[in-house]
């Protein structure tokens, strides 16, 4: 081929493009400070978290790799979930007459927005001082959060030798739907059979108005107070009814005036013996 030819043939081939070439990440993670990937190797993002809170590793656009069964997160066994149930009547309160001084503004606050957004004027007579009322309103129906049962039942236990059944029923409950924030009222009936030991017969009625006094569900309530019970007084068993009406099935939703949600919980001879929980029954149904 001739000089000539050889020009003509580089000059019709064009130079190929050039592509940039992206770092691989092996070398991107050469490129790391020794201290960075150490403080990585021992899980210590940030001088914060350990290496348990960061999320699953792999490359960019790529799939977290699949859990071994190993290494996948071990759910709560029945045991340990019943053991969290049964000790939740030792639960510190949560709220302090401290802490509802210094929230109350803001609940107020809240109260202004909501009445604001509700296309009220809070700044019209009526309702000038609606927002503090209502957050000190708010305060008291949620009162349970500064009471700990522990503190009613310690003063109230005595030995007795009485082994029949005790029953308390027909008191008053007054509870907040945490769904809906309406409320939720109606009986509770208690009863229980000594173990040698009975508690203060207003100490029962302490132990709803407790509970009750909280953002609540009825199925959680009604455990609620019998396992507080049975925690206490270690009795040969407990059960516990509620019947009750809730301003969210009545004031909206399907709207039934007359509908009551009954929920029960039997604990002990209660549950494991018919005659007994039949006894239990028929007495407050009397």
């Amino acid at each position: 081929m001739s000089p000539d030819a050889c020009v003509r043939t580089r000059s019709e081939n064009p130079s190929p493009k050039l592509t940039p070439q992206v770092p691989s990440l092996c070398a991107m993670e050469r490129a790391l400070p020794t201290q960075q990937k150490d403080a990585e190797a021992t899980g210590e993002l940030n001088g914060l978290f350990d290496a348990m809170m960061r999320k699953p590793g792999g490359r960019p656009g790529q799939a977290p790799p699949a859990q071994t069964p190993a290494e996948s997160t071990p759910q709560p066994t029945s045991s340990s979930s019943s053991c969290s149930v049964t000790e939740s009547w030792r639960e510190d309160r949560t709220r302090s007459v401290e802490d509802n001084e210094m929230s109350l503004p803001s609940l107020a606050t809240a109260y202004t927005s909501i009445l604001r957004g509700l296309g009220e004027d809070p700044l019209r007579q009526g309702l000038l001082k609606t927002p503090r009322r209502a957050a000190t309103a708010m305060q008291f129906f949620t009162k349970g959060y500064q009471e700990k049962i522990i503190d009613v039942m310690n003063d109230a236990i005595f030995d007795e030798d009485h082994d029949e059944m005790v029953i308390v029923k027909d008191i008053d409950m007054f509870s907040m739907c945490e769904h809906h924030l309406v409320p939720i009222f109606g009986r509770v009936h208690i009863g229980y059979l000594p173990d040698k030991r009975v508690l203060g017969l207003s100490k029962l009625a302490r132990i709803v108005e407790i509970y009750s006094r909280r953002l609540q569900v009825q199925e959680r309530l009604t455990k609620q107070i019998a396992v507080a019970i049975t925690e206490a007084l270690k009795p040969a068993g407990v059960g516990v009814v509620i019947e009750a009406t809730h301003m969210c099935m009545v004031m909206r939703g399907v709207q039934k005036m007359n509908s009551k949600t009954v929920t029960s919980t039997m604990l002990g001879v209660f549950r494991e013996d018919p005659k007994t929980r039949d006894e239990f029954l028929t007495l407050i149904r009397g």
